[in-house]
């Protein structure tokens, strides 16, 4: 096995804003239609920017949900770059974004010759579905709701949800918040009948947690009025505790309902925080074993606690580009990190390679893999990479950390954050800086909040500010990066073999490959550290690599501590090269680039046929499937088929060259 530099930028031709927000337009109509919701991706690491969806989720796009450690959740990116505008300004702003060796990807273990396609031309075009830890991979397939053996009268009815007026929703909402100085709401009972006053009850304490009702007669009619039971007191425990209305749960049912979530051209976290607003409770209730891509339609559990099937099932008449399904009551939450790994499949279209070129590179790919670099989403889109402020963090250099958050950069940003950087580095005052900002729960928000609140001499706790999970990102980044360099140097110095010096795993526990060993492994065994002070280094040239790379930053290897414990790196290991699990692939002739190669878990529910293709179109595409385990990156996998460089700057730049 040979490895191969790359020398040279990809044919790969990428879709322009313009085509994706057609091509998105096109999908989001017909899930309109279909009054549809969903979509899930686990591991890839492409990050293409899009035109804003007019959907039930732009009200909460901005905001930062705090979470469990994870890399998947790391990888979510806390800037938000503007792309509006042609192509060609486009690209020219993104020749100040990061390529792939500017963050160590540099090499191939296959020896084809590449050949270019389009990947994600259109998000339906990239599908993953998580697999759980019992190695069962999750399809939306049911949208039935399970039937309790024991009946609750307190599950709501479907006149439930629609007994109510929008005004009447606004107003107990508005008391359920104490937002106003009302201690009651009074609703007109219109069609006066028991079973009638029964729904609304039922509607109110169901939909408004922490609200009671009671019928009143006022005027010769019929009142509903709704109140707080035990007021300021009673609502911040319904508000706060993660079991409301713990009498109306019955004791045979389980305390967590599981659910698939089938989602497309949405991020995890966004479609959380719709779930959370339409339920009214709080996102932390939900949890789910990793976060999924947004440009993609992706499959996965969800588990939230003590919300009925039935309540979650009628969303799917509410919401846009989300699915839920899959019902079933169980007695635990899911854990961050508890996955065996995603099950992707891809669809590369107008692919150029030959018959040949194809089965050799999908051959290499399942038999010997590509190399586990952590993919460009990991560092950023703009001219400040995240690893930069990591390094900044752990050389406790402050002003630095401060300086690369808020300095104005160029490229691609929205115009609000263009304003308050400039604001920023002509006066250095926080709160004109935040005036500039219409969304404050962008990093660059909390930071100036934290500013104002501690002031310019206390940017230790300023920065705290910032969720913990989104300051580790920085850190975590700074790792990968280093890790990135050592691998390609490893893979450059030594190739695809393991020699005396590599480190591998006993159980949990690195050890060196001794000499006499060396036979019994291969490369697929070999594990790199990420740096920190728990980790051992191999004890070969890229063990000084580290030691080299780590003091030109101004940074000892020997001591990894910080003063801030949650800056603290305990280091990791990962291996360095990942063979990919059930990998299929074949090649299809199309016409039409807006067509589906292939039919997704909600096209089998709806009973679409399966496309019908023509047998000599004019374009030819690659459909690929594998499975890949957790925190490893499907495009890094994709760029070894394809020999190209995955980064925005790459493809925004290639992508002009093609317009004209």
């Amino acid at each position: 096995m040979e490895t191969v530099e790359m020398n040279s930028v990809s044919l790969k031709r990428p879709h322009s804003e313009d085509d994706v927000a057609n091509a998105d337009e096109i999908k989001r109509q017909k899930i309109s239609e279909k009054s549809q919701t969903g979509n899930n991706s686990g591991q890839s690491v492409e990050t293409v920017k899009e035109q804003p969806d007019k959907s039930l989720l732009e009200d909460t796009k901005n905001e930062i949900i705090p979470n469990e450690e994870g890399e998947e959740q790391e990888d979510e990116e806390l800037e938000d770059s503007d792309e509006d505008g042609d192509p060609e300004s486009f690209a020219d702003m993104m020749k100040h974004g990061l390529t792939e060796s500017d963050v160590g990807i540099t090499k191939f273990v296959s020896s084809h010759k590449g050949f270019s396609g389009i990947l994600k031309e259109r998000y339906s075009d990239f599908v993953v579905h998580e697999i759980g830890k019992d190695g069962r991979v999750s399809h939306l397939d049911d949208f039935s709701v399970p039937v309790d053996d024991e009946v609750n009268s307190e599950d709501p009815s479907e006149e439930t949800f629609t007994v109510l007026s929008d005004e009447d929703k606004q107003r107990l909402e508005e008391l359920q918040l104490l937002k106003n100085k009302e201690t009651s709401v009074a609703i007109e009972v219109i069609e006066d009948s028991k079973e009638k006053r029964t729904v609304i009850h039922q509607a109110v304490k169901s939909l408004f947690p922490g609200l009671e009702t009671k019928t009143e007669d006022r005027d010769g009619k019929k009142y509903i009025i709704a109140y707080h039971a035990a007021g300021k007191k009673a609502l911040a425990k319904v508000r706060t505790a993660t079991d409301p209305r713990k009498h109306s749960w019955p004791k045979s049912r389980g305390s967590y309902c599981h659910f698939v979530l089938y989602k497309e051209n949405k991020d995890t976290m966004d479609a959380i925080n719709v779930l959370s607003k339409f339920l009214r409770v709080k996102p932390n209730i939900f949890s789910y074993m990793g976060t999924k891509d947004k440009r993609a339609i992706t499959v996965q559990e969800i588990a939230v606690l003590r919300i009925t099937a039935q309540r979650l099932a009628h969303l799917n008449k509410c919401l846009m580009n989300f699915k839920l399904g899959n019902f079933s009551y169980k007695n635990h939450p899911l854990k961050l990190g508890e996955l065996q790994g995603n099950h992707f499949t891809v669809v590369l279209r107008n692919i150029t390679g030959t018959d040949d070129q194809i089965e050799q590179a999908m051959n290499s790919l399942r038999e010997i893999g590509f190399i586990n670099y952590y993919g460009m989403q990991r560092f950023g889109t703009t001219a400040v990479p995240t690893y930069q402020i990591g390094r900044a963090i752990l050389q406790n250099n402050w002003n630095e950390v401060m300086d690369l958050i808020l300095k104005p950069r160029p490229g691609a940003e929205k115009g609000y954050l263009v304003k308050c950087r400039e604001e920023w580095a002509k006066t250095k005052d926080p709160a004109a800086a935040l005036k500039k900002l219409p969304v404050k729960r962008c990093v660059e928000g909390q930071l100036l909040r934290g500013l104002l609140k501690y002031g310019m001499k206390n940017i230790i706790s300023a920065f705290g500010i910032i969720p913990r999970n989104n300051r580790l990102m920085y850190t975590h980044s700074y790792q990968s990066y280093v890790w990135n360099n050592m691998v390609s140097k490893r893979i450059e110095e030594y190739g695809l073999k393991a020699v005396p010096g590599d480190l591998t795993l006993k159980g949990a526990t690195a050890v060196h490959i001794e000499e006499k060993d060396v036979h019994n492994y291969t490369i697929h065994d070999v594990v790199m550290p990420l740096p920190g002070f728990d980790v051992i280094y191999p004890k070969h040239k890229i063990g000084e690599a580290y030691k080299e790379m780590l003091v030109a930053d101004n940074l000892d290897i020997n001591n990894m501590r910080h003063k801030i414990r949650d800056y603290s790196l305990s280091g990791a290991y990962r291996k360095i090269i990942i063979r990919p699990q059930n990998v299929n692939w074949e090649v299809v002739a199309y016409d039409d680039p807006k067509i589906p190669l292939f039919t997704t878990d909600l096209d089998k529910l709806e009973g679409k046929p399966l496309p019908v293709l023509p047998t000599d179109g004019k374009f030819r595409a690659l459909k690929m499937e594998f499975s890949l385990p957790p925190s490893t990156y499907a495009t890094m996998a994709i760029r070894e088929v394809l020999k190209m460089d995955t980064s925005i700057k790459n493809q925004t730049q290639l992508n002009t060259t093609w317009l004209r």
